[in-house]
């Protein structure tokens, strides 16, 4: 029996009414996996390849054999967006089969959720957070609501291996299962995945399975891609001498930008008119400023506004405007985004992408690039890389274009190796560990702290947290009100302790800012942080507004728009960037080779960053002269490498080399004086990282580096070992010192 044919005739007679001329790769190999064997499956394929069909087709076909008397699958999103979408697909596809689909998050109304309390059956689409929410409210139907599922389908996974929130996930899936007497199979969807082994692995913990992963060969894909390179508020020479290996323009212009517009933006504003496009940045202020700078050029030229705005900050109607606009087919508009386009909400024929500057992370390339080639387009980016103009007085390090650089690696160590960065999953996740105690306490009533400490330390995620370690959590827990004994010996939530866990921000294990609710009239426009008081203005959705009552206590602030531009401030947007991607760029430095999507001034800044590296010799020697005694190290070496290697000399090497004035600019170079010569530099830190020391001395004297988002409820010494030992890639820095052995005479 074919594949086709194992499928339920409701399924077969969707196939038939989309047209599909067969079965994807993707698709043939899922329903081989879910019905040939009891295995968990791990299904990663490009971008719009039909994962989300790959996975429910059998899952539906066998649920129309065997009803579940539950839900019967759980679809957990990361988010809401792509839920909304999914929603949208799935419905469609179970309607005929009386399948419902329900849909849970904090824009979902009550009336939808009681339905499914009162019903629970089908697939319940649901975002790690509403799930922690719901094992804390609705703790004890749990049984009633999932005690008949089959399955839990995570998608977009490489999404939730990089930090708590995954963790998180799989903690609540455990949970969940334990609670529910069930015992579901597990279906992991991505199109982007470094290590499938590893990712496997994580996907199967605490489930008693294994896991399978499909060969899926993929059919080689055309990219339609180019970098060009634009110094900020400068216009680039135009008389710059002509690579004959550098591409062209994609496309023709279809509108001017006006006079004396910064060549970046201009550009992007000139090639983006009559067409649907992305403008990807990497932070919400970024996003905020190109778009107030793009609206400001209709403005100039006296044409309607043709961008929208879409990041993690705005209201839910503004997401909704701006998804809805790009599926649009009759809409031809351009919306300004970070990462919350960047996962697998459809958002229709998209012509092209443009990513400003370099992101962080291959796997963040590869998902931005798939947003466009849909619908028989090929993939389309255009890559802004925009400079501050060096200026005549500019140390060396300061003139190399390392967001060029960054970028020409990214492309290549993907081109050339297929590489996508691993899953980081050696943590000790001490944060994610305070809150899933305080989870598990509040929903289950008083445990002792031995049954606390199975039901937790028992999660498969916190494999590495030791007994004692624990035992250390819980007393300082207890000293801070944070846990109570009961005069039977029992915990249960302390009263500092409640008012972190009844917070709706409990749910959400990612860092998150003070926030204030930003109104106009009517409508909520979103969130920022840091309020200026009234009369100053700031910068959201897109728009300019001057600030008329800042409400503290309710945390509100009422505005009114009004024309300019000014800065918007969201917290802090670290990135991580890999290693690997560090050497790549250090390599693009020291080879003759020409990258065939460079346009003209990439290729001439290009080319100027190598005559500068050759003339100072920054790719042969790590340690760079200044002038006099100032100096520059430059590492080629990963952001948490970096970090160990600026505290490894701060502490460690200091004294002997005389340092003093570290400045650094991560992960690219560290500058500083120093009192002895190159030779004796390498020799020193050589001799103390051949040391055996604790990852602990890496902390500074008084330092509680607090970089989770619950850390701030640790005992110190756990925030201390948890940084030293799961932050700090002390490993990493030691094999780069150790090659530079070389280099002593």
């Amino acid at each position: 029996m074919s594949i086709f044919e194992r499928y339920a005739p409701f399924i077969q007679d969707y196939i038939y009414r989309n047209n599909w001329e067969s079965l994807r790769a993707i698709q043939t190999a899922a329903a081989d996996a879910i019905f040939n064997t009891d295995e968990n499956v791990l299904l990663s394929a490009s971008t719009a390849s039909g994962k989300t069909e790959a996975a429910f087709f059998p899952i539906l076909t066998l649920f129309s054999e065997d009803m579940p008397k539950t839900v019967g699958a759980i679809y957990i999103g990361p988010l809401k967006a792509l839920i909304n979408d999914q929603f949208t697909r799935l419905n469609e596809l179970c309607d005929e089969a009386n399948i419902p689909v329900w849909h849970w998050h904090g824009d979902v109304a009550q009336s939808h959720k009681s339905k499914m309390l009162k019903n629970p059956s089908g697939i319940l689409q649901i975002t790690p957070e509403s799930l922690e929410a719901m094992l804390l409210r609705k703790h004890a139907i749990i049984p009633k609501l999932f005690g008949d599922l089959r399955f839990i389908v995570i998608d977009e996974i490489h999404s939730l291996m990089r930090g708590d929130r995954g963790g998180q996930t799989i903690c609540l899936i455990e949970r969940l299962c334990r609670l529910a007497g069930a015992d579901p199979r597990r279906i992991g969807l991505s199109a982007t995945i470094g290590d499938p082994e590893a990712a496997g692995q994580f996907l199967a913990y605490g489930s008693n399975r294994g896991t399978v992963i499909p060969k899926i060969e993929a059919k080689g894909v055309k990219w339609r891609l180019s970098m060009e390179h634009f110094y900020i508020s400068q216009q680039n020479d135009t008389d710059a001498k002509n690579d004959p290996n550098a591409l062209p323009v994609l496309d023709e212009k279809t509108d001017t930008a006006p006079e004396n517009a910064d060549s970046g933006m201009g550009y992007i504003f000139e090639h983006t008119r009559g067409k649907k496009c992305l403008v990807f940045v990497n932070s919400r202020e970024e996003c905020e400023a190109v778009t107030t700078t793009l609206r400001s050029y209709c403005e100039a030229k006296h044409e309607p506004d043709r961008f929208l705005i879409h990041h993690g900050n705005l209201s839910a109607a503004y997401h909704e405007t701006a998804e809805q606009a790009m599926k649009d087919e009759d809409i031809f508009m351009t919306t300004c985004t970070t990462a919350t386009l960047e996962l697998g909400i459809d958002i229709g024929r998209l012509e092209r992408a443009f990513q400003i500057d370099a992101p962080f992370t291959v796997s963040s390339f590869l998902q931005r690039m798939g947003r466009t080639g849909r619908r028989d387009l090929p993939p389309e980016m255009w890559f802004v890389i925009r400079e501050e103009l060096p200026e005549p007085r500019s140390m060396l390090p300061e003139t190399i274009p390392w967001k060029l650089l960054q970028g020409i690696a990214l492309i290549q160590v993907y081109i050339e190796e297929r590489w996508v960065e691993p899953p980081k999953l050696d943590r000790l996740p001490y944060s994610l560990l305070y809150h899933q105690t305080m989870s598990t306490l509040a929903s289950c009533g008083e445990l002792t702290p031995s049954a606390l400490a199975s039901q937790v330390l028992s999660l498969k995620f916190f494999k590495r947290i030791s007994q004692e370690d624990y035992k250390v959590l819980l007393r300082h827990l207890l000293e801070n009100d944070h846990l109570q004994r009961t005069e039977e010996g029992g915990l249960i939530v302390g009263l500092a302790g409640e008012r972190i866990v009844n917070s709706f921000k409990f749910y959400a294990v990612f860092q998150e800012n003070e926030e204030y609710t930003v109104r106009w009239g009517s409508q909520e426009l979103g969130t920022i942080v840091m309020p200026p008081p009234a009369g100053e203005k700031i910068a959201i959705a897109g728009h300019v507004w001057i600030v008329e009552e800042v409400d503290h206590k309710r945390r509100l602030v009422y505005c009114e728009q009004i024309k300019g531009k000014v800065p918007a401030y969201f917290g802090d947007c670290p990135g991580d960037i890999n290693t690997k991607i560090l050497q790549r760029m250090k390599q693009v430095l020291c080879e003759d080779k020409s990258y065939p999507y460079l346009m003209k001034n990439a290729a001439a800044r290009l080319a100027q960053a190598r005559q500068t590296a050759r003339n100072s010799g920054i790719v042969s020697e790590p340690l760079i002269c200044l002038g006099g005694n100032m100096w520059c190290l430059i590492p080629w070496l990963g952001t948490y490498a970096f970090f160990a290697m600026e505290r490894f000399l701060k502490i460690k090497c200091a004294d002997r080399l005389g340092l003093r004035g570290m400045d650094s600019m991560r992960p690219y170079y560290i500058q500083f004086t120093m009192k002895v010569s190159p030779n004796d530099f390498f020799s020193i830190i050589a001799e103390e990282a051949e040391k055996e020391f604790d990852p602990l001395d890496l902390v500074y004297q008084g330092e509680v580096p607090i970089f989770e988002k619950y850390d701030e409820f640790l005992p110190k010494s756990l925030v201390k070992k948890g940084f030293a030992y799961g932050i700090l890639d002390i490993k990493e820095m030691k094999e780069q010192i150790k090659s530079w052995k070389d280099l002593i005479n």
